[in-house]
């Protein structure tokens, strides 16, 4: 199993339990906001690197859920690590 597949299961688990909020658009913020504060920048720098590879967030192994897909596309600049000065 490649690392990607690993990273994709875990944020389709946090995309899982932001689901159930009423509010999509909460949801949605809390899925960016556990990734942001929890992922190391090389987990989400490799996230970010298969969605620019595979735009529609699907490979034959793994696919993200609709609200994880949504939560890291629209908060793509938010997601990318800072670059060391």
């Amino acid at each position: 199993m490649k690392n990607i597949d690993q990273l994709i299961r875990l944020a389709n688990r946090i995309g899982d339990f932001f689901e159930a909020m009423p509010d999509r658009a909460e949801g949605i913020e809390g899925v960016a906001d556990h990734i942001q504060k929890f992922w190391e920048p090389r987990m989400r720098t490799a996230m970010l690197d298969f969605l620019q590879e595979s735009p529609d967030g699907k490979t034959p192994t793994a696919a993200l859920n609709a609200i994880t897909l949504a939560a890291i596309t629209e908060n793509k600049q938010r997601l990318t690590p800072k670059s060391p000065a």
